[in-house]
């Protein structure tokens, strides 16, 4: 694969998928594109960005952020911060950023460390890419793991944590309850397709 300076020469129009380790990403982009991903068989193992290229459209999955088995915790903080600087260096041709979650444990991870006073690194990533203005949306990935009757409420936690006001529903064109490894991930396509149309790029539907 060429390096990202050259992989990304004449992009228009890139997509990034961020998320802590093991949320799903690789297989997500696999079932979205079609197109084979290294999929890591544990957290951590995915330490440079993959891309895929089409035409002038660019998908990026970042590495994984957070727990990685077997990684040790410097080498953590510099996956973040090479996350991090390759958002930021490319703000101008970044035009979407996906970030998947775990639905069923992301309320209880985010607790989890709002109780030890710390800022949860998924809420961090989330309010950095808003602050460099990249369009953001929530896939919440694994809904298969829970029951019907509690997916909804789920889902509103999720959407309180990000600072979205519940109920979830008022949010569709943000949030995508998703199903990757059951291929169930149609609110996901709906809302990618809806801002390639709102960007006149319609022509990129046929890699969806």
């Amino acid at each position: 694969m060429a390096d990202n300076d050259d992989i990304t020469e004449g992009v228009n129009f890139e997509i990034v998928f961020v998320g802590r380790s093991n949320v799903g990403k690789s297989s997500l982009i696999r079932e979205l594109t079609g197109q084979k991903v290294r999929v890591g068989k544990r957290p951590g193992v995915t330490l440079k960005p993959t891309q895929i290229r089409f035409s002038d459209l660019l998908i990026t999955d970042m590495p994984g952020f957070g727990f990685m088995s077997g990684v040790k915790e410097r080498k953590q903080d510099i996956v973040k911060d090479q996350i991090v600087r390759y958002i930021e260096r490319g703000t101008e041709r970044i035009r979407l950023a996906v970030m998947v979650v775990d639905g069923p444990v992301f309320v209880e991870v985010v607790d989890r460390w709002e109780s030890r006073n710390e800022i949860p690194i998924d809420l961090e990533m989330y309010d950095f890419l808003r602050e460099l203005g990249i369009d953001t949306v929530v896939a919440v990935n694994k809904m298969d793991k829970l029951k019907e009757e509690e997916q909804n409420d789920i889902l509103d936690g999720i959407a309180d944590k990000l600072g979205m006001l519940p109920p979830w529903r008022q949010w569709i064109d943000s949030i995508a309850p998703i199903s990757a490894k059951q291929g169930k991930i149609k609110p996901l396509n709906s809302i990618i397709r809806q801002r390639l149309h709102a960007e006149k790029r319609d022509d990129l539907f046929r890699y969806f």
